[in-house]
């Protein structure tokens, strides 16, 4: 069995590479320094895993990727075709579809983009996983590289399958719902192994190809940051994949009492993410049963219990917050904060009802290896 693997993530529309009334480019096939971008990607990780993946989003994609790679004389990668769940796509479906497949204990996501990622910063991040769930760069700002990740396998696919069952679409929701996290500093530890730190250049724009400027980053968070916020509450993960799927046939009052139920555990547990992500699909849950009600006074009382749980899913994120906030985790704090906004916004009728996607329709899918 493989110890390592790279799943890079090629899926995406590269909207601020494209120019305006030109014909529609594929940022990983742009070339930069006599080499496509996937190819740096692909050559940058070959030396540090065992086991490569490039994740796409179409076949299409995959084909011309496939011709790509050969054209170089590539071998022994792997693709998949990413299988969108209703609108939910983006890097959270590319990981998750590379989780199911990788046959590694460690995974290292990485977007195909950042062409000049330095072999020996990703060799640190393995080396520095040990019994942690979640690595990934943080900047002084606090700001993370969400998608240059080290992701413990076996873990992180649930929590990634959870996620995507329940529509949550940002991967750092994978960092936020692992609980057992290192935040490693670009400065005080990577710099070291990437003096000019041209890792984490993105290739963004087209005036990026000829730039070439590393991140410039300052702030108060010099150190790096590691949180371990308890055990991974496994069965209650289960329990909401269970609800999401309820949901989506349905099944509100199911869905609702499976979601109040996890939710009631993970409080006494203190597990502040998924416990506040318990409430808000609860509050969701009920707010659409509310809708299909055609008592009035039955309506009214699901909304009112909707919009209870809400409120107490907000106030959730909020504690989620100040534990981030005690640890100067800057960007975790932020995305909690937006959370439980969010939830008060609904719960005051301010905003639409998002609705939730299933699994079901994201399966296993390996092309033919190169």
């Amino acid at each position: 069995m493989a110890k390592r693997a790279a799943i890079i993530l090629s899926g995406g529309r590269a909207e601020r590479f494209q120019n305006t009334h030109e014909t529609w480019q594929d940022k990983a096939l742009v070339t930069l320094l006599g080499k496509p971008l996937l190819i740096h990607a692909v050559e940058n990780v070959r030396e540090v895993v065992e086991e490569i993946i490039i994740c796409v989003n179409n076949e299409n994609r995959r084909a011309q990727y496939a011709e790509v790679l050969k054209r170089h004389s590539v071998k022994n990668v792997r693709f998949l075709v990413d299988e969108p769940c209703n609108h939910l796509g983006g890097p959270i479906v590319g990981i998750l579809t590379g989780l199911i497949t990788a046959k590694a204990d460690y995974c290292f996501t990485l977007p195909s983009d950042m062409p000049l990622l330095q072999p020996k910063v990703i060799d640190y991040m393995f080396n520095s996983a040990k019994d942690t769930r979640v690595i990934v760069p943080m900047w002084p700002n606090g700001r993370l590289e969400t998608l240059t990740m080290v992701l413990k396998k076996p873990e992180v696919l649930e929590i990634a399958k959870t996620l995507c069952m329940l529509g949550r679409p940002r991967s750092d929701d994978i960092i936020r719902g692992a609980l057992n996290i290192l935040l490693i500093s670009t400065v005080d530890e990577i710099q070291a192994f990437d003096p000019e730190l041209k890792s984490f250049i993105n290739i963004n724009s087209q005036a990026d190809l000829t730039r070439l400027q590393p991140r410039q980053a300052q702030g108060p968070v010099t150190g790096s940051l590691r949180l371990n916020l308890g055990d991974l509450p496994m069965p209650e993960l289960r329990c909401l994949q269970t609800a999401a799927t309820l949901f989506n046939e349905g099944k509100f009052l199911e869905a609702s009492e499976a979601f109040s139920s996890c939710a009631s555990r993970l409080e006494k547990e203190d597990s502040r993410f998924w416990a506040a992500i318990s409430r808000e699909n609860q509050g969701k849950t009920l707010l659409s049963w509310s809708k299909q009600q055609n008592r009035q006074e039955l309506a009214a009382e699901q909304e009112t219990r909707g919009k209870a749980a809400l409120l107490k899913a907000a106030s959730t994120y909020a504690c989620e917050a100040e534990v981030y906030d005690d640890a100067r985790g800057i960007f975790l704090a932020e995305r909690a904060r937006s959370n439980k906004e969010w939830c008060e916004l609904l719960a005051n009728g301010q905003m639409g009802q998002s609705n939730f996607l299933p699994l079901g329709c994201l399966s296993k899918k390996a092309g033919n290896a190169q």
